[in-house]
């Protein structure tokens, strides 16, 4: 599967480094394990977007809510998502 790339609706700057746009890869099993120890739904799917750009997870925990919306619909497959239930592919 090729990466996706989402342009932020809502440009997102960490040490002084503005970010417009984040490229997602496919995720892999080594990603879900990262993401395994997670508490909750949300903080697995930020460690995973973090994995998966290749981005801190500081400038994901910046991100807008409504760019995570933009982003899920157009990546949340790449991430292992489940596209009718909404839930990441780990148990």
């Amino acid at each position: 599967m090729d990466n996706i790339s989402v342009t932020l609706l809502s440009p997102v700057t960490v040490d002084e480094v503005t970010i417009d746009s984040l490229t997602f890869r496919e995720a892999e099993v080594g990603d879900l394990i990262e993401a395994a120890d997670c508490k909750n739904e949300i903080e697995r799917m930020a460690v995973m977007m973090a994995s998966v750009t290749g981005v801190s997870l500081p400038v994901i925990k910046k991100l807008k809510a409504r760019d995570l919306k933009n982003i899920m619909s157009k990546v949340g497959n790449l991430l292992g998502n489940d596209t009718k239930t909404g839930s990441t592919g780990t148990a």
